[in-house]
């Protein structure tokens, strides 16, 4: 599935630094995946957080991905901090 950005909600900010909570139906894997954020570049910068809510069978999973390249950039990466 694609990224539903309006699931996506900035909870935090200090400094540069941003706390973002993304729910979703898509399994962890496909959150943290690269280029899955791609359509909201412009709201996300390196180094932000995002506590990525999924599923995987119908059981929820959480994720904490960090944001590792998005400003000024077509493609949104994350490293997974789990």
């Amino acid at each position: 599935m694609a990224l539903d950005a309006t699931n996506l909600k900035k909870v935090a900010g200090a400094g540069d630094q941003n706390l973002f909570i993304y729910k979703s139906t898509d399994a962890p894997a496909t959150i943290a995946g690269s280029g899955y954020f791609n359509s909201v570049t412009a709201d996300l910068k390196q180094f932000d957080i995002i506590l990525a809510v999924g599923t995987t069978g119908g059981t929820a999973t959480g994720d904490l991905l960090f944001v590792t390249s998005a400003t000024a950039a077509t493609t949104v990466t994350t490293t997974n901090g789990t």
